[in-house]
């Protein structure tokens, strides 16, 4: 795991001032590689390349980067992990292609398999996360190249008379010519998901290259106003397409391969020349990966968990009871508000873009925790999107068939009439009607959870349904001067049911953007690798083809998980309602934040400011304030929008 950046000039330049620049970008990024650092220049051809080294596999000087393939013809920047490169190796030994090796780094098998197989053909072989810029010294040619799944983060885009690329925003900002104009399309869409969705950035000009997109830019390019398009190397959908005569024919079956896919994952994941260990939150994912690490591990794998002072936070007991079942070396922390709290003023510095997952702060907190014990954690994450675990799949497929033949007037109707119910009547009714209700429709705050379902209700089709399932702010028509295209629907799917489209929106939106950018930003802060075993490939491609029935059934999500979990934890440590990774959130914007949180809405200010109009946002504060309603999702949103500009450009528009 590292950090990556570079610019190239056409027409060349001063090789002490791409030097110069190139090392100040990747200062910026010393928090994602503590261990080295190094700097690459062609001067005729105006290239620098840029690195800072968390050193992972081959700790010697000879895992140093940027590294010159072994015929000098290629050079390389490189952030992630190659995890078969043990058997990239043999197999270019077996086919009289490999050089003389310096060292055992995935790096340089890269580079070997680049020149053997091609650069398309090395990245189909290639199992693993990354982020690289590969300098092609004959025919002149920059690739930047993504992983898969978007584990690992790269923007570009024009800075100056540079075309310049970084794994985050900071390095870019150090380089002259930097404008910094906030892309207020970009600023609608964050407000409508908590993060910016590839492949637009916060700033106007900035792009994120998708996941499993490959950048190919010529000296033709470099001098055209217009940057191009990323190509592909491997899409999710025709890569599962591909293998579904591959189908398992039950359950059990099903279940049986995928022990032995996410085992070989796992295992491919542990290789590692640092302590390594993992988060275990006692949940079906992190459970599951911690299983498969402790059923191949000759010694006690080494755990991680934070729990909250705040009961119905705290989670610790559970991954405490579960570490005890599987026999791991297993740390615990528990954290006071006070301590969660004090991250908030960070989160600006540390996501460099408006990011609004409150998941954050105590993601950020188990990876601090890790940090001093490892270096590298893995983790349980893309297991909710590729087997069906979240709630909405459920609750949006039963919605669909329910309501799915009422006229969208009827709909309106009916949505109509359960919001005519003042709030405090509903609220009244499940307080009274709570001693005989089951637990799970003893409601607090029934009124606002029954105008949400309202919402979701009266949406006009599937695209808006699944828009307010997972938007605080469904329109933010008070983004000021964001277009109408700005809020865009989900991308067609031709998966059967909603359920199934509604997980393949997730594996390509929120997944990459929102939960990966979350673990990498927060893991890197304090320089923690991060791996995702659910996020091989292969998984990825098994779990695509899978019918829904393997993975939600019931009424329940992950099916297929829980039955290769139970294999090796029993039922009664880890079956449970699911609550994710979350903070009080909604009362400390009541408490102890409230008068952050309110400089922070104040209407005056964000007139000054001339990128929100603060009417919805007030209305929205007020109610959440007065504890009608449940806004923390909508607020968080803003607020951190508000926390980002006041750290990066003193609170007003930055100049151009």
């Amino acid at each position: 795991m590292c950090g990556i950046a570079g610019l190239w000039l056409a027409g060349g330049g001063d090789r002490a001032t791409l030097e110069m620049h190139a090392t100040r970008m990747a200062g910026t990024l010393i928090h994602r590689g503590p261990d080295d650092s190094g700097v690459w220049v062609d001067g005729g051809a105006g290239i620098a390349l840029g690195h800072r080294r968390l050193s992972i596999v081959d700790l010697s000087p000879e895992g140093h980067q940027p590294m010159l393939s072994a015929d000098g013809r290629y050079v390389i920047a490189f952030n992630g992990e190659i995890y078969n490169y043990t058997q990239m190796r043999r197999e270019l030994e077996a086919a009289g292609a490999a050089p003389a090796w310096r060292g055992h780094s995935d790096t340089e098998v890269l580079l070997a398999a680049i020149l053997h197989w091609g650069v398309i053909g090395a990245f189909e072989r290639a199992v693993g996360m990354f982020a690289i810029a590969l300098w092609d010294r004959k025919e002149r040619v920059l690739r930047l190249i993504r992983d898969r799944m978007g584990e690992k983060p790269l923007y570009y885009g024009r800075v100056g008379e540079a075309v310049a690329f970084a794994s985050e925003l900071k390095a870019l900002r150090t380089l002259p010519g930097w404008r910094g104009e906030i892309d207020r399309d970009a600023l609608a869409r964050f407000m409508q998901t908590g993060y910016v969705p590839a492949p637009e950035s916060i700033y106007d000009g900035i792009l994120k290259l998708p996941p499993g997109s490959l950048l190919t830019l010529g000296e033709a390019a470099l001098r055209t106003l217009a940057l191009p398009s990323p190509g592909r190397y491997w899409s999710f959908p025709p890569a599962a397409a591909a293998q579904r005569d591959a189908l398992p024919r039950s359950p059990g079956e099903a279940a049986d391969a995928l022990e032995r896919i996410l085992r070989d994952a796992v295992a491919g994941q542990m290789v590692a020349d640092v302590p390594l260990g993992a988060f275990l939150s006692g949940g079906i994912d992190s459970s599951a990966v911690v299983a498969l690490m402790q059923a191949q591990s000759p010694r006690p794998v080494r755990t991680f968990t934070v729990g909250f002072a705040e009961s119905e936070y705290n989670e610790a007991g559970h991954a405490r009871a579960v570490a005890r079942h599987l026999g791991t070396d297993h740390t615990e922390l528990t954290v006071s508000p006070e301590e969660a709290r004090a991250v908030i003023p960070r989160l600006p510095e540390l996501y460099d873009e408006p990011f609004a997952d409150s998941s954050q702060i105590p993601t950020f907190l188990v990876s601090s925790l890790a940090r001093r014990h490892v270096t590298v954690s893995l983790s349980g994450d893309g297991g909710d999107e590729l087997f069906g675990g979240y709630e909405r799949y459920v609750t949006g497929e039963s919605m669909r068939r329910r309501f799915g033949w009422m006229p969208a007037a009827m709909r309106r109707a009916c949505a109509a009439s359960l919001v005519a119910v003042p709030l405090g009547a509903w609220n009244g009714v499940f307080a009274a009607l709570a001693p005989v209700l089951p637990r799970q429709l003893r409601i607090a705050m029934a009124g606002d959870k029954v105008c949400k379902y309202a919402a979701l209700l009266e949406a006009a089709g599937e695209a808006e349904l699944y828009q307010r399932f997972i938007s605080p702010w469904p329109h933010p028509d008070f983004v000021l001067g964001a277009s109408e295209a700005a809020l865009r629907a989900p991308a067609e799917s031709d998966m059967a049911t909603f359920a199934e489209r509604m997980m393949r929106y997730d594996a390509l939106g929120y997944l990459p953007d929102g939960i990966l950018v979350k673990v990498d930003r927060a893991a890197m802060a304090v320089s923690l690798e991060t791996r995702v075993p659910f996020l091989d490939h292969r998984v990825v491609e098994f779990a695509a083809r899978l019918p829904l029935a393997f993975k939600i059934h019931g009424g329940r999500g992950k099916q297929i998980v829980r039955e290769v979990l139970h294999r090796y934890v029993p039922r009664e440590l880890v079956e449970r309602p699911k609550t994710g990774f979350s903070i009080p959130l909604d009362h400390w914007l009541r408490g102890p934040l409230r008068e952050w949180a309110r400089s922070l809405l104040d209407p005056e200010r964000m007139r000054r400011q001339g990128y929100l109009d603060p009417s919805p946002v007030t209305r929205a504060w007020n109610e959440h304030a007065s504890g009608v309603r449940n806004w923390q999702h909508r607020l968080w949103n803003v607020l951190m929008f508000q926390s980002w500009l006041e750290r990066r450009h003193g609170g007003s528009a930055p100049e151009s």
